[in-house]
């Protein structure tokens, strides 16, 4: 029986292992021998391919929605390079905006000279500043607030 398994394994393209015979139609599937009594028997439906395994996506659906939660996003989860998460650009982006928007409030209060806008502006854009705090601080020790006392 188990070279007829390998016969219908490879009539059907499949692993021996997936080939089912009919309980029924043992003695039948004993007595065929060639190529062309397996195809009948496969035919008639005595021989069969077992169904397909599905793979549960449960598991899959735990982890998404947890990730959608922000949780599983540590440094252990992470693929690829330094930047692959943030990338430099990104990270750029949100550097400058926030150090415009601070120079901005700053003007629009009349806090700032239009000159000294444009001076700290084009500074910011070249990268000067590390941050808002270092923005405050290089205002502070070259007195550049208005109002403020030298």
């Amino acid at each position: 029986m188990r070279n007829k398994k390998i016969l219908a394994a490879k009539i059907l393209n499949v692993s021996p292992k997936k080939v089912v015979f009919s309980p029924e139609a043992l003695d039948d599937i004993q007595k065929a021998i060639t190529r062309s009594d397996m195809r009948g028997l496969i035919a008639v439906g005595k021989i069969s391919k077992a169904k397909v395994n599905q793979h549960s996506r449960s598991g899959a659906r735990k982890v998404a929605g947890q990730k959608s939660k922000g949780r599983q996003r540590g440094k252990g989860s992470r693929k690829g390079s330094k930047h692959s998460i943030v990338t430099r650009k990104e990270k750029w982006i949100a550097l400058i905006r926030a150090q415009r928007e601070l120079l901005k409030e700053l003007h629009v209060k009349n806090l700032l000279s239009t000159v000294n806008y444009r001076m700290l502006y084009t500074k910011s854009k070249g990268g000067y500043f590390r941050n808002k705090r270092h923005i405050k601080l290089y205002l502070k020790e070259h007195h550049l607030i208005e109002g403020e006392n030298k």
